[in-house]
């Protein structure tokens, strides 16, 4: 991801900031053209949310955040799913551990769910983003970070992930809100009892 992004900043810098920007040296110069649609922190987000264990879920996802980004035209992309999958399998899902929301990050997560049910279909990721961030300025968090911690621990299983808003428009509208609702439930607790 560090390397995507100093890739994709490369044409807006002017040319002493290029020499200081790594991929300028790792490419002589001449770095290629900066196109990967989803970061690799996404697609392990991803994975890890809605258990997939295989690319064709994870293109589903993919093609529709992305109209047009297919196997065939990303192949990069493609062998990023798959380290993706084989991460998750050995080192995220060993250790998600989920927990139930306390009564700030219920509240926060009721009113993100009451956003999420009247959100346009088509609501891009800044958008989404926003308003998250938004919610979480409403609700008494001791710091907007413990907002998005709260969101990956509880919905995730995990303590850190991507910017929440390119999730929701990644994995889906209705599949978060799923999402939510079984966090709400308590649904991802009692499922990880189970499996332990």
């Amino acid at each position: 991801d560090d390397y995507q992004q100093f890739l994709d900043g490369f044409t807006r810098q002017d040319a002493k900031q290029q020499l200081a920007n790594p991929v300028w040296h790792v490419h002589s110069g001449k770095p290629p053209k900066a196109d990967m649609p989803v970061t690799f922190q996404l697609l392990l987000t991803l994975v890890s949310s809605s258990n997939a264990e295989n690319a064709e879920t994870l293109w589903g996802f993919i093609g529709r955040y992305r109209p047009g980004v297919t196997p065939q035209t990303h192949p990069k992309l493609d062998a990023m799913v798959g380290y993706a999958i084989n991460y998750y399998r050995d080192f995220v899902a060993p250790t998600k551990k989920y927990r139930a929301p306390d009564e700030i990050e219920r509240k926060a997560l009721a009113e993100l769910l009451a956003y999420i049910d009247s959100a346009p279909a088509n609501a891009d990721a800044e958008t989404l983003q926003t308003e998250v961030y938004e919610i979480g300025k409403r609700h008494p968090f001791p710091e907007l970070r413990a907002w998005f911690k709260a969101l990956y621990e509880v919905l995730l299983g995990q303590d850190q992930g991507p910017r929440f808003g390119s999730f929701i428009a990644l994995y889906g509208i209705p599949e978060t809100r799923a999402l939510i609702v079984s966090a709400l439930n308590g649904d991802l607790v009692a499922a990880e009892k189970v499996q332990a």
